[in-house]
C-alpha cells in the first residue's frame, strides 16, 4: 500500500446546548457550545469504509443533550470530564476523547421600581441579559487513564488609559513611531491554563470558582501594573494567576496591542493632551508567551488557533 493513515478523529461539532435549572421561581441559565472528538481503533472506516467500530457522530450530539438533563451542567469543565469518561469507557474502540467548550454567560435582569412593576414582578427571576463579551473556553482530554483540563477565555477587551509608557526601543531608518511615555494600553485577552489536576485519584478543583479568581487576578494584575510594555503586563497577569492559584500550573495569552494613536489637532488650532485617540484596529501588534510554575514542562500549543 503506497499510503498509510496518520492520526484522525471524528465527532460532533458545536452542539449548543441550554440547560435552565429552575429553584422554583428563581431560574439558572448554563449556555454551552460543545464540541466533541473521537479517536481509536478507526483504521477500517477509513481503509474499507467499515463503521463496524464507529459511534454515529449523531450520538454524540445526542448524548450531549441527554448528558444535560442526567447530570446537569455544574460547569463546563465538570461536564466535559462526564462526557469524555462516557465516550472512552463504553465504546471499547474509543481510546481518547476530546471536549472543547465553550460557554456564554448570562446574569440576571434586575426588576423595575415598585411604582411601574406588574403585579407580580418582584418576584421576577427568570430575565436575564448576555454578560459582558468575553467567552470562556475548555478543552477536556481523557485517554482512559489520564486527564488534560485546559481552561481560558478570548475576547475578553481590557484598556488602561494611562500608567502604560513606551520608549527606549531599537531605532533604525525604516522607524517612525514615537516615544511615549503616557498611553494608552488596550487589548482583548485570549488566555488558556492547564489544571495540575490529572487523575482520578487527585482532588478535583472548584472549576467555578477556579475560573471566576483566575479572572479576577488576571484582571487585577493588568489595573495594578505599571506597564512599560505589554510583554511586561502580559507576565504579570500570568504570574499572579499562578502565584495565586495552586491548581494552575501554566498559561499562554495571545494579546493584540490594540493601538490608540494622538490625533493631530494643531491644523484646527487645537492642543491634544492626551485626549483625543484614533483607534486603529489593524495592523496591530500582537504579543504572545507563555508563563510556567517553576519546574513545570509546558505541554498548551503555541499556536492556540487550534485550542
Amino acid at each position: 500500500m503506497p499510503t498509510i493513515l496518520g492520526q484522525n478523529q471524528y465527532g460532533k461539532a458545536e452542539n449548543r446546548v441550554v440547560k435552565i435549572t429552575r429553584d422554583g421561581d428563581t431560574h439558572h441559565i448554563k449556555d454551552l457550545n460543545v464540541s466533541v472528538a473521537l479517536s481509536g481503533d478507526m483504521d477500517d472506516v477509513h481503509y474499507s469504509g467499515s463503521n463496524a467500530n464507529v459511534l454515529p457522530t449523531d450520538t454524540t450530539k445526542n448524548t450531549v443533550y441527554a448528558f444535560a438533563k442526567e447530570h446537569g451542567i455544574e460547569s463546563a469543565e465538570q461536564f466535559g470530564i462526564h462526557l469524555a469518561r462516557h465516550f472512552v469507557s463504553s465504546q471499547e474502540p474509543i481510546h481518547r476523547a476530546r471536549i472543547r467548550i465553550e460557554e456564554y454567560s448570562w446574569e440576571r435582569i434586575a426588576t423595575s421600581d415598585g411604582n411601574s412593576r406588574f403585579i407580580g414582578a418582584d418576584e421576577v427571576r427568570h430575565s436575564f441579559v448576555r454578560k459582558g463579551q468575553e467567552t470562556r473556553v475548555s478543552q477536556i482530554t481523557y485517554d482512559g487513564e489520564g486527564w488534560e483540563v485546559i481552561s481560558g477565555l478570548k475576547d475578553l477587551t481590557v484598556m488602561n488609559s494611562t500608567n502604560s509608557e513606551f520608549w527606549g526601543y531599537v531605532k533604525d531608518k525604516y522607524t517612525t513611531l514615537k516615544e511615549a511615555y503616557d498611553r494608552i494600553l488596550a487589548t482583548d485577552v485570549s488566555a488558556r491554563w492547564r489544571y495540575n489536576w490529572t487523575s482520578d485519584e487527585q482532588r478535583m478543583p472548584n472549576w467555578e470558582k477556579s475560573y471566576e479568581q483566575a479572572r479576577k487576578h488576571m484582571l487585577h494584575a493588568f489595573a495594578e501594573t505599571y506597564s512599560l510594555s505589554l510583554q511586561q503586563t502580559l507576565y504579570q497577569m500570568g504570574s499572579r494567576i499562578i502565584n495565586s492559584r495552586s491548581e494552575i500550573d501554566e498559561i499562554r495569552f495571545s494579546l493584540p496591542n490594540n493601538h490608540h494613536f494622538l490625533v493631530d489637532l494643531e491644523p484646527f488650532g487645537l492642543k491634544n493632551d492626551n485626549e483625543v485617540y484614533f483607534a486603529a484596529d489593524r495592523p496591530y501588534g500582537l504579543i504572545e508567551a507563555t508563563v510556567l510554575r517553576d519546574g513545570v514542562e509546558p505541554k498548551i500549543p503555541v499556536d492556540m488557533t487550534n485550542l
